[in-house]
């Protein structure tokens, strides 16, 4: 994976994380939204930010290899 496919990934990932985190703590701090709303957008956000963790790690992890093998070879 390039470096510029990683950051892409990294930056996207971050953005999920971003957004979710803070759209869960508006939602949670609204009195007008049901219980059930705040139960179903909380795992939403669980799911979204499980996902962008991982596509975190597997670009870390894939560059990290790529940047091995390149030394390696050197």
């Amino acid at each position: 994976m390039s470096r510029t496919d990683a950051l892409i990934l990294r930056a996207a990932a971050a953005w999920t994380i971003f957004i979710w985190v803070t759209r869960i703590r508006n939602i949670l701090g609204d009195a007008t939204r049901s219980t059930g709303f705040k139960v179903v957008h909380s795992a939403l956000a669980l799911v979204s930010v499980a996902f962008a963790v991982a596509i975190l790690t597997v670009a870390s992890r894939n560059r990290r290899r790529t940047r091995d093998t390149t030394a390696t070879h050197s």
